[in-house]
């Protein structure tokens, strides 16, 4: 997937895809299964460019007569944080790689540099692509990308049960409602505190 390629309506749906497909994972199958290697190599496109979850080599059942706990595995800069102390596998660890994709298509690189710069009064514009302007006057791609940035920032919350489930995040990036941001607040001065305050 090379996220420099596609315009900001694209990029908003290669994130819903992913995020209906982990959804359907961790919610429809049964047992429930977590990838635990969610990563822009891991994803594909179709001809439409519709995007699809690949590579279910380290992928795991979450069985509920198991305790789940296993060897590392993922990739190094999308494995959620909790890993490195406490093994035990669950679907929070996708939710935290999926906010590393979705922030990775967003900023049009791995975000590793961006995500150790993460602060409140950090400006929303310094996590854009610069190679793709956004106009705020495209009010439907300045929503979705807001709404993907506000989703992003709560998957890769270091405590896994703040994080919301894929179920929640698919749902809210399938919703029409636009964040209830205040218009007083120009776009090149939004700060990621301003856009978190936000309801969808």
């Amino acid at each position: 997937m090379k996220p420099g390629s596609f315009d900001w309506i694209e990029r908003a749906n290669i994130i819903k895809d992913i995020a209906h497909a982990l959804s359907y994972l961790h919610h429809n199958c049964v047992p429930p299964i977590v990838h635990r290697d969610i990563t822009s190599n891991n994803i594909l496109m179709d001809e439409e460019h519709k995007a699809c979850i690949s590579d279910f080599g380290i992928a795991k059942s979450l069985n509920p007569n198991s305790s789940h706990w296993s060897m590392l595995a993922g990739t190094h800069g999308y494995m959620a944080p909790e890993l490195a102390y406490i093994m035990r596998v669950t679907e929070k660890c996708d939710v935290y790689s999926f906010g590393v994709v979705a922030l990775e298509v967003i900023h049009g690189m791995h975000p590793g540099d961006l995500l150790s710069a993460l602060a409140p009064s950090m400006l929303v514009k310094d996590i854009l692509d610069p190679r793709l302007p956004l106009h705020m006057g495209d009010q439907v791609a300045a929503n979705r990308i807001l709404s993907v940035i506000f989703i992003a920032l709560q998957c890769i919350d270091a405590n896994p049960q703040s994080r919301p489930t894929m179920e929640q995040v698919s749902q809210i990036l399938s919703s029409d409602k636009s964040l209830s941001i205040s218009s007083m607040i120009p776009f090149h001065a939004l700060t990621l505190a301003q856009l978190m305050n936000a309801h969808p």
